[in-house]
């Protein structure tokens, strides 16, 4: 993957552990000839101090302009100096430290935590821990807590190695090498893959975007063109930027890990699908609906409602005639959509979706046997399928069935099979939001064909998308982002 160098400022603040050949000092760090150097290399700075102009500082400043990859970067050094930039968007926090708070010790007053690497020794800090290390990358992190009427954080200070007590070191030790994997393990044998990509997943999803066969599947058509896939969970966040590009197979959103993973990819210079712009203008009906519009492309009849203005809910049933689909603007897999079928259900099902959001997509009731899923990629047809409605229910997937979800069937045709104005109107779907990988929903009526919406993480699922082209399917997909990040590493535009 890449080349691992640790600096401190001196060489008794590594004698607690063993002798490396990655440990070098900053001096002979800072004294290393500027050459070329073909590999990638991970810079763990331990110094003593970030101070402005110090030594850790310039550690930091002259790996940044070695090209290598350094934690803390100049930026977090510089972050960490701004306490204004404390603002931590963490649910429950004053919960969680109020549970953390030592037995008795409600006149406490302030307490702080150490944490290495995003890693805390309190089980119930372990996600605040993360996300602070997320925003503020840095080796070792005291995270000072204060309370007046709440806890909350007073303050967020790097720390030295040599500042450390015995079980300290032990503790950084251990998350030093879980964060490297290669300190004290043996190297693994050096593949010879041309690029490293990061595939995130989530493994507690319950409706993922691929199967574990498809993953498996990425995986093997990735090593057949020299690109090494790896998968990488939304705790993996630190690790992203070793590598060279990052597939998104986690269900997207704007307020969720996948949105970070893709603007940091994008930030990198990484070659990333899915790219953020993507997932801003796909996950939000709304937006989406508006970017169709604005291009004229045909959509269902589609009123906007908004909270407080009881007169557009009550002109509703005359603009759109019953039955009326509401729908939630991220809603995902058929979720936050409801069927409505008279005014009172009409006032019930609104008042419900209010609770949830400030917007309300409300759109006339198109039945078909099918929707139509067309797979577009880098602005060119993949695959095309149909998924038909479950059974007894006017949805694909249908959520009220009892234990999961459950689906109706599916036909996979090559994309010559699929109707002419079908792929037109789906590349013209696409177009406005870019040229990754999305699925277009449409819909086909005697008298009409529409959009019904565009994801920018559409399903691939083994035995069910890929069941025309096989492992062609992956391959493609696969040799795309071989595209990119061969035109990437020559610093052209893909």
């Amino acid at each position: 993957m890449s080349r691992l160098v640790i600096v401190v400022e001196k060489s008794s603040d590594w004698g607690s552990y063993y002798p490396s050949d990655n440990v070098v000092t900053a001096q002979d760090y800072l004294k290393q000839a500027l050459g070329a150097d073909d590999e990638r290399t991970q810079v763990i700075n331990l110094c003593r101090s970030y101070k402005y102009l110090g030594t850790g500082y310039y550690v930091s400043l002259l790996a940044e302009a070695r090209g290598h990859k350094v934690i803390p970067s100049v930026r977090a050094i510089n972050d960490l100096r701004r306490r204004s930039l404390y603002g931590l968007d963490i649910e429950d926090l004053n919960a969680r430290l109020g549970n953390f708070l030592p037995a008795g010790g409600r006149d406490t007053t302030d307490l702080g935590i150490l944490v290495y690497f995003g890693e805390t020794s309190y089980p119930a800090l372990e996600d605040l821990a993360r996300q602070v290390f997320e925003l503020f990358p840095c080796p070792i992190l005291r995270l000072e807590f204060e309370r007046e009427r709440v806890w909350q954080i007073a303050a967020i200070k790097p720390t030295g190695l040599h500042t450390l007590a015995d079980a300290q070191e032990d503790a950084f030790a251990q998350a030093l090498d879980k964060f490297s994997k290669k300190l004290w393990r043996k190297p693994r044998a050096r593949r010879k893959f041309r690029f490293d990509l990061a595939m995130l997943i989530d493994p507690d999803e319950s409706m993922p975007p691929s199967n574990k066969r498809a993953l498996k599947a990425f995986v093997e058509a990735g090593a057949e063109l020299g690109i090494e896939v790896d998968s990488l969970t939304r705790n993996d966040y630190t690790k992203l930027a070793e590598y060279d590009g990052l597939f998104i197979r986690a269900t997207t959103a704007l307020d969720n890990s996948t949105y970070r993973f893709a603007n940091k990819a994008e930030k990198e210079d990484m070659v990333v699908i899915d790219d953020p712009s993507s997932i801003l203008k796909c996950t939000n009906k709304i937006y989406l609906h508006d970017l169709l519009k604005s291009r004229k492309l045909a959509t269902p009849r589609t009123e906007i409602l908004y909270r407080d203005e009881p007169k557009k809910l009550a002109e509703l049933p005359e603009l759109l005639g019953f039955p009326i689909v509401l729908k939630i603007p991220d809603g995902s897999f058929s979720r936050g959509i409801v069927k409505v079928e008279n005014a009172d259900q009409l006032k019930r099902a609104v008042d419900d979706l209010f609770q949830h959001t400030a917007l309300v997509l409300a759109q006339e009731f198109m039945f078909t046997q099918f929707d139509w899923r067309i797979g577009v990629l880098n602005r060119e047809p993949l695959y095309a399928c149909k998924y038909f409605m479950s059974r007894g229910h006017w949805q694909i997937y249908n959520h009220g069935a009892k234990g999961t979800a459950k689906s109706g069937g599916f036909e996979t045709l090559p994309t010559r099979a699929v109707p002419a104005d079908v792929l037109k109107l789906a590349l013209k779907a696409t177009a406005p939001i870019g040229d990754g990988l999305y699925g277009v929903d449409l819909k086909q009526t005697d008298e009409r064909l529409v959009v019904i919406e565009v994801n920018d993480n559409p399903s691939i699922d083994a035995g069910v998308e890929d069941a025309y082209l096989g492992e062609d399917l992956y391959r493609r997909i696969m040799d795309e982002f071989l595209r990119r990040m061969q035109r990437k590493r020559m610093g052209l535009s893909h």
